[in-house]
């Protein structure tokens, strides 16, 4: 599982709706101004949330967004998968978009490997709720900088240099 910036737009958001008042609808506008994630993301997450049920919207005159429940009962496994679809780092192992594998049986890596790493994962995320991300807004983190810690699929393919060489070279013989 690698977190995207459509991840840490949706921790920004779904802080500010935690840190508001229960029932009080926020209108797109404030919600992008407040979270200074740009209209065309905001769009798309909100939708995302509102279609899997962790964000309520209502139209017209005074609507806007609000949480639909408290948010200690919203969990970031959910937001995740509403958001960026499965946590598994394979289908072979993944609960909701399940892909079979012939090698199922006979595969140790995905009994001792990848099935740990899913269910660990799945665990740390159902721990942590919409209440934690608006601790967090309360206290001025709105997850900006980690932005800038993503780490972009183009980087990983690149070969970084070995940090083992990095000191004063030894003569050699």
């Amino acid at each position: 599982m690698r977190l995207s910036k459509t991840d840490i737009y949706a921790f920004k958001i779904l802080g500010y709706l935690g840190a508001q008042a229960p029932d009080r609808l926020v209108g797109s506008e404030e919600l992008s101004k407040a979270t200074g994630v740009p209209h065309t993301y905001l769009a798309r997450i909100l939708a995302a949330l509102v279609g899997h049920n962790l964000v309520l919207s209502k139209k017209g005159q005074g609507g806007g967004y609000a949480l639909p429940r408290p948010p200690e009962e919203i969990n970031l496994r959910d937001v995740i998968r509403a958001v960026d679809g499965p946590i598994a780092p394979l289908a072979c192992v993944s609960l909701n978009w399940p892909k079979a594998c012939t090698e199922e049986r006979r595969c140790h890596a995905r009994s001792v490997v990848w099935l740990k790493v899913r269910d660990a994962a799945l665990q740390i995320l159902s721990q942590v709720s919409v209440a934690d991300l608006a601790a967090d807004f309360r206290q001025g983190v709105d997850y900006t900088e980690c932005l800038g810690h993503l780490l972009p699929s183009s980087e990983l393919l690149t070969r970084r240099p070995s940090k083992a060489g990095a000191g004063p070279r030894a003569k050699t013989g």
